[in-house]
Parts: C-alpha cells; structure tokens; sequence
C-alpha cells in the first residue's frame, strides 16, 4: 500500500507539533497511528523508546535506511492506543509500563499483565489525569507456564546475596538445565517523571543525574541536551569536550569493573582484584580534576559545572597511560587462561536476529552484530571530528561481550587521548535563554543508547519529560541468552549484560 515510503514521508501525514528539536514530533489520528503499526512489521523502522502522558502516548522512531529520527504520538481521549508491541517485541513491556504508570490500554497486547506496579502504591494510574484508587492488596504476578517433564521451579531474589539491587528472577529447569527464564522487575520504581515534572530545569538535571548512579554521565548528558534543543540552544565548544571526556571515562569505568566483576563469577577472582585497581585510578582522578567520583552533577543544561587546567590534563594523560598499560597486562591475562575463557565461549548466546528484532543496543547488541552507536548515527559534538572504532562481534556469547568491552575501552583510551589534545580554549557554560520548546536527545552511555525527551516552560520548569535506558531493550535479551545453559552459568551471563534495575524502573 505503502511502497517505498520514508518515516518522515509517513509520519508528515499527521500534524506537525511546533518547537519540537531537534528532531519532529507528529500527532496521528487512531486511523494513523495503526496504519504505522502495521507499517513497522515490514519497514526498517526501529523503535528507540515509547512513553505516555495522561492522554497521549509517543514513540520515537529511526528510520534505518535513510538515518531520520522522529516521534510519534497518538492522542488517546478514549485512553486506548493500538500496541506497537504486536510488531516489536521490545516495546512489550514499556506499553505495560505506559498502562501501570498512565492508565492507556495498549490494545492487541497479548500480555496485559501489570509490570511496573506490584500492587503496593498509593494509587493505579498515578500519572493519568484522575489516578484510580489503589489496589485492595498486593498483586499476584502469574508467571509465565513452562509444561514438561521433571521440570522444577527455582525462585531467586528479588532480595540477592551481594549489594545489589533487587529483581525477581524465575527459573523453570530440567535438571540443571534452564528451560524458561523470566524477571520480575519494578522493585525500585521511584516516580521519577514525577519527581521531574514541575521541578526548574536546574532542579530537575539533579534528579537526571541519579537515574542510575553508574551512568550519571550519561544521564546527565542526555537531559542537558534535550533542554539546549528544547531552547534551541548550544553549548560552548569547550563544554562539549569536556563532557566527553567525562563520558569516555565513566564509559572506561564501568567497563573494568564489569569484565572483572563476568571473571569474578567465573572464579577467576584476580581478574577483579586487577580491574578494580584501575578503575579506582580512573575514580580518584575524576575525583581530583572534576571533585566527585562519577563526575555527578558536573554536566549541566548550559554546559559543565566545573572546568579543569593544564596541570589538570596532563595529570589526566598520566593516569590514562597508566590505565592502558595495566589494561593490556589483564587482557592478556584473560587471553592466557583456558580455564576461564571455557566458560565463556558458547555461554549465554543472542543471535544476531534476535538482537537486531529487539533492537539492543551497547555492547550487547554489538556483540551480536548490531552495530548502531550513537556517537556516530545520529552523532553529537565532538565526536564529528574524532576518530574511533566501534567494535562489532557475531558470535553473541558471554566471550563476545567482554571482547566488544575489551575493544570499547582500547577506543575510549584512545578518544581521551585526542580530546585532551585537542580540548579547545573558551567558557565552559552559557546562561540558558528564556523560551518554551520540546527537545529529545540521543547519547551513547556505557551500555547503549540514552534517551531523555522534555517539554520546558515558559517559566524555566519541566512540565513533562520522559528517560529511557538501553536496558528496557536488554533485560528481554537476558531471558534468551540463558535458555538451554546451566543455572550456573546464569551469574556469568547476567553480568555479561548487567542491565539497570534503577534505569529501568522509573
């Protein structure tokens, strides 16, 4: 019916929303926003992340053949809108978020299960317009069937054994054989929509900035950046770099700490003891160059909080040298042990297919030959003018996303390098102009693409604002990847993604 139409061709079709930045917002009629649905089962349209409001629901969308980004809406004054998840399994879950969070009904949904809420708070629905009264009691989440012989149940969680978050994780096995995983998330929804909404931009970045504490880079990042394009805005040339060499460092960190944290839960303790002293090196610099740890709160709408000097960045370029020779010593340490790489070759395999269907993106869609990298497509300053490589691996086990880490790391090593070359010389923040707009903004934190969509008012305050993290798209994944392995194997492959429970439960 359709032919060769573009997403943009397509979505012209509805009303274009005024001020929307940089990319264009379009509201569909019911008629519309189905015909889109069907469209995408065929089209090279990805979807990048779905929310609501109290009667409306978006999508942002990229179209993969010609690289347009744009969003979607569907006005839902009967409070229904028809599932995108019937083509996209990775919306699945968000259009149960939508209905336990906003109370729209994703129609032809197979699972109406509720997702986000338990049952536990105060109200159902508490972002719709009139909040409907809270559950009687607690809910009793019917987890899926698994049917065959001498199958058993092995429940963990959602309270671990570690300091971590909590997630409910239901194993059916046959034997040690996991036949069926599925999670049980939620456990640390903390309303931030709400906690935004109302807030000034300023307030509201500090709430950005802890969505989930190991990317607050990240977050950080893609809020100031949604706010400048919301204000139709720039920040200075040196805010620009200077962002990103807290990212490529934060993005370093995460990953020493997780590729020895996979050989930690292989019994290969050193590996740990190794990448946890460099990443204590990478910490105490930042520490020292930006006064905090994870750099929180140091990249701000407007541009960074904090700047730093000469002596500052060859301290730095002292540091980074340091941490690629240690580096180099514990990969070849990895490399060198049989023992440790059989359990990882083969282990926890994501097709490609699979990959690319749900559109996983980070280290876990690139090690199952996804390529996409928001430093690249769409691109932001100033990764236009660097050089580096974005690793792509096809085997999809636990081996190759710690090679896609190894690699990813080698090429921050090396952004840092040319940005402290090249970090150019002027203010590091601007006062933000007064004004109203919609802004969205894609950036590449350490497991994949972060998105932060706003509204801002007149007034300076958020009046609706929405982040996604790459998780939503990986924890699905997760399920997957620990079909048919050992329920040993499940530490080994669960930290090979390590998704965010935080990011995820908004």
């Amino acid at each position: 019916m359709w032919g060769n139409i573009t997403l943009l061709e397509f979505l012209s079709l509805g009303r274009e929303v005024p001020a929307s930045r940089p990319w264009p917002r379009f509201v569909l009629d019911g008629k519309s926003w189905r015909q889109l649905v069907e469209r995408m089962d065929a089209a090279e349209w990805v979807l990048l992340a779905e929310w609501g409001e109290p009667d409306e629901v978006h999508a942002a969308l990229r179209d993969e053949e010609t690289g347009d980004i744009a969003i979607a809406s569907r006005s839902s004054p009967d409070r229904r809108f028809f599932a995108i998840g019937q083509v996209r399994p990775g919306a699945v879950r968000m259009e149960r978020a939508i209905r336990d969070l906003w109370g729209l009904a994703p129609e032809g949904l197979e699972d109406q299960r509720p997702w986000l809420d338990h049952g536990r708070w105060g109200s159902r629905h508490p972002l719709a317009s009139s909040p409907a009264p809270a559950a009687a009691e607690p809910y009793r989440y019917k987890f899926l069937a698994a049917e065959g012989d001498q199958l058993h149940q092995i429940p963990v969680g959602p309270v671990h054994a570690g300091i971590i978050e909590p997630g409910h994780f239901r194993f059916h096995a046959q034997g040690e054989t996991v036949v069926r995983l599925e999670e049980r998330l939620g456990y640390v929804h903390k309303g931030i929509v709400a906690a935004m909404t109302g807030k000034p931009v300023a307030d509201a970045a500090r709430i950005a900035a802890r969505i989930s504490g190991d990317s607050t880079v990240a977050y950080s990042l893609a809020f100031a950046r949604a706010v400048e394009a919301a204000l139709g805005c720039e920040a200075p040339p040196r805010a620009h770099w200077l962002r990103a060499l807290m990212a490529e460092i934060e993005r370093i960190a995460n990953h020493l700490f997780d590729i020895g944290a996979i050989c930690n839960d292989a019994a290969f303790a050193i590996m740990l003891s190794h990448m946890g002293v460099l990443r204590e090196r990478l910490l105490k610099a930042t520490e020292s160059l930006f006064g905090h740890r994870f750099a929180m709160d140091r990249i701000v709408p407007g541009g960074v909080a904090v700047d730093i000097d000469e002596a500052g960045v060859e301290a730095l370029r002292h540091v980074m040298r340091d941490v690629g020779k240690g580096f180099k010593k514990a990969t070849a340490l990895y490399h060198e042990t049989p023992s440790l790489l059989d359990r990882t070759n083969g282990t926890g395999i994501v097709h490609g297919a699979l990959a690319h269907r749900f559109g996983a993106g980070g280290f876990v869609g690139r090690a199952s030959s996804r390529g996409h990298d928001a430093r690249r497509v769409p691109g932001y300053a100033p990764y236009y003018t660097l050089d580096f490589m974005v690793p792509v691996r096809a085997e999809g086990d636990v081996n190759a996303r710690i090679e896609v880490r190894i690699e990813e790391v080698r090429a921050s090593l090396g952004l840092i390098e040319q940005i402290l070359a090249r970090l150019p010389d002027g203010p590091v923040r601007m006062a933000l102009p007064s004004g109203a707009g919609e802004g969205i903004a894609l950036v590449e934190g350490f497991r994949g693409e972060v998105i932060v969509w706003v509204r801002v008012s007149e007034a300076g305050t958020v009046t609706q604002v929405h982040a996604h993290d790459p998780s939503w798209f990986q924890w699905p994944l997760l399920e997957a990847a620990i079909e048919g392995n050992i329920v040993a194997d499940f530490p080994l492959c669960n930290k090979s993604f390590n998704c965010s429970y935080s990011g995820h439960d908004l």
